[in-house]
């Protein structure tokens, strides 16, 4: 029995150094894992830092693009303002140059010595044998204003009056 008890305790003590060769594989496996994980992660913060990094430059470049291009489109604005004022302001002194030059053109159907020149809000009136004309010298594509257009209204309407006042 004795014989049997150590053959017993012989095959276990092999199955023990069998198992603990086992583990002891498995805890290396295991270990060599959790380094290679945790290069892996190491590696992949790295990756991750240096595109945050890139991404910053990068957003840093575009903001500045657009401060660039929203400077230049300000000042592209500004010089458009400024054209279309120049234009504006070239056209209305076309315009005045009309209203003076008006009563000697062909364009022009009435007698200039029967003509007085008003300016402001209607540029003519005409004292005709058989009527009153309230006379608008436009040019180009240029409209009424709404005071004009009120007056000529009121004129259609035969809104007109006369009023004579004496001061003593």
């Amino acid at each position: 029995m004795l014989d049997e008890l150590r053959n017993d305790n012989e095959f276990l003590r092999l199955r023990l150094n069998e198992h603990d060769s086992l583990h002891q594989e498995r805890e290396e496996h295991l270990n060599q894992t959790i380094q290679n994980l945790q290069s892996a992660l190491h590696t992949h913060q790295n990756n991750v830092q240096a595109s945050s990094t890139e991404h910053k430059q990068r957003e840093q470049e575009y903001k500045n693009k657009i401060d660039t291009l929203e400077k230049n489109l300000q000042d592209e604005t500004e010089k458009r303002k400024k054209v279309l004022s120049q234009k504006k302001s070239g056209e209305v002194r076309l315009g005045h140059i009309a209203e003076t030059l008006a009563p000697f053109l062909d364009q022009f159907e009435f007698e200039p010595e029967r003509c007085s020149f008003l300016g402001q809000p209607i540029d003519y009136i005409s004292f005709g044998d058989d009527e009153i004309t309230f006379i608008e010298v436009k040019s180009g594509n240029s409209q009424l204003s709404q005071k004009q257009r009120h007056i000529r209204d009121l004129v259609k309407q035969k809104a007109v009056s006369w009023k004579e006042i004496r001061i003593q």
